[in-house]
């Protein structure tokens, strides 16, 4: 039988119909009492385990190359931690006529995460970027988020509006720093199974956001947040993410220019440089939020399905740039355009997750 395959032209990531799918199962059947406790566990192992992973695969040598590239690094953080949070705050001027204000407190606290590492990595190699920088930005955003975006969050949010304490701090690193170290530690025993069983660990990725989201939804039907939203609200907060998305990917590109970087480090940049990252994310505002996580988590969920889609043409299309084949960096043992491996030409964006 012939394998049904999304169309390539389609930029819809199955991934995110499953995401779909696991916040209608949260608001049909939400895990309450046991079964809620027993959720929320899974799901911090579950994320502990994926930030293992994302140790063992991240080259001890790759990152400490990647330092001497340390302008376009310092340009995504600036991207990620100062510009992203400025436009976040100007949103302020939304409430309450578009935006009410949890659902500003959501939006802002978007603006504070770091950035993505699997979907910057393969969103830059479909548009045949600097794949190496690409990993680096995203691994070095991710660890300097899991201090700043917390930090962040108090500042700008209020510690009472988030929770943040130094407990809250110390949950987020046992969370997510610690496993990162121990993969990192561990790579040199474990590193060669990792990039062998790469594409069923995946399903590790998958499912932890899946759990995660699931567990937080759940907790928000228990807590009746959703009746504080209507579709109206929903549609201009769409609307609104919509904008910061668009000026974020045309900054960075063109700001990128502006800087001095080639067309490879550019869409590294760009990629690196205008997502955010939902598996960093999700725990933190379980930490940080309690049990409004939910609602303030919806932003970044329909911020992280708008950019996979809008990225995944962009990536698309940069690859059919006259220089791309000539001026891009490539990842060893990447095959070459339109064959069975190929991302852009193949298979579906299975990579593109985070």
């Amino acid at each position: 039988m012939t394998r049904l395959r999304r169309p390539s032209w389609l930029p819809i990531d199955p991934y995110i119909v499953l995401l779909l799918g696991t916040v209608g199962l949260a608001a049909l059947l939400p895990a309450r009492g046991t079964a809620a406790d027993v959720t929320s566990g899974a799901s911090t192992a579950a994320i502990a385990f994926l930030f293992f992973l994302y140790g063992a695969r991240l080259s001890t040598g790759e990152a400490l190359d990647g330092l001497r590239h340390w302008r376009l690094h310092l340009t995504v953080l600036i991207c990620t931690f100062v510009i992203f949070p400025v436009f976040g705050l100007a949103a302020r001027g939304l409430v309450p006529v578009l935006l009410t204000q949890p659902l500003y407190q959501g939006l802002l606290f978007l603006t504070l995460v770091p950035s993505t590492i699997q979907s910057s990595i393969a969103f830059t190699s479909i548009a045949r970027g600097n794949v190496p920088a690409a990993i680096c930005a995203g691994s070095f955003s991710s660890l300097a988020g899991i201090v700043l975006t917390p930090l962040l969050a108090a500042g700008l949010l209020g510690g009472d509006a988030v929770g943040f304490s130094t407990d809250s701090l110390v949950k987020i690193v046992l969370q997510l720093l610690v496993p990162f170290l121990a993969g990192q530690l561990l790579r040199r025993w474990i590193g060669t199974f990792v990039t062998r069983h790469k594409k069923v660990l995946g399903l590790v990725d998958r499912g932890s956001i899946l759990l995660v989201v699931y567990s937080a939804f759940s907790e928000g039907m228990n807590q009746g947040i959703w009746h504080q939203v209507s579709p109206l609200r929903l549609a201009a907060l769409l609307g609104v993410e919509a904008v910061l998305l668009a000026v974020m990917l045309v900054l960075t590109w063109y700001g990128a220019k502006a800087l001095g970087f080639g067309r490879a480090d550019r869409i590294a940049v760009q990629f690196a440089g205008s997502k955010k990252s939902l598996a960093s994310g999700l725990p933190m505002a379980s930490v940080l939020f309690g049990s409004q996580a939910s609602l303030a988590v919806l932003p970044l969920m329909l911020f992280h399905q708008m950019q996979l889609m809008v990225c995944a043409v962009i990536a698309k299309r940069r690859s059919h740039d006259p220089e791309a084949a000539e001026d891009a960096p490539r990842e060893p043992g990447d095959a070459p355009e339109g064959s069975a491996a190929d991302p852009v030409q193949g298979q579906p964006h299975s990579r593109v997750l985070r």
